[in-house]
């Protein structure tokens, strides 16, 4: 007897015919109430800064010049030693990352 492979098996088609019952029978929430939800939310959030708060401090960053054993990569523009170099062209340094 011929057996097809791709018909499926009885016991998935009565698991599959229980769960949509189930999910019919199931209380699920009226479309109106959720869309009534979502919006008391969003007015809740509207009254911050989204993803974070006010903050009203300055930041303080101390900016310490190129010293003359380094160099700025003309590729990635990092500030490296001079050790990293890998080649210097035209005036310009290429570090062993960007030349790798």
């Amino acid at each position: 007897m011929a057996t097809d492979y791709d018909e499926l098996r009885t016991e998935v088609k009565e698991s599959q015919n229980d769960s949509l019952e189930a999910l019919k029978s199931a209380n699920a929430p009226d479309p109106h109430s959720v869309v009534r939800e979502l919006d008391v939310a969003d007015e809740d959030d509207s009254v911050g800064v989204p993803g974070g708060e006010f903050i009203a401090e300055e930041l303080v960053v101390q900016v310490v010049p190129q010293r003359k054993d380094e160099f700025t990569c003309y590729s990635c523009f990092l500030v490296h030693h001079r050790s990293q170099m890998a080649r210097e062209e035209d005036g310009h340094a290429y570090c062993i990352e960007c030349e790798g």
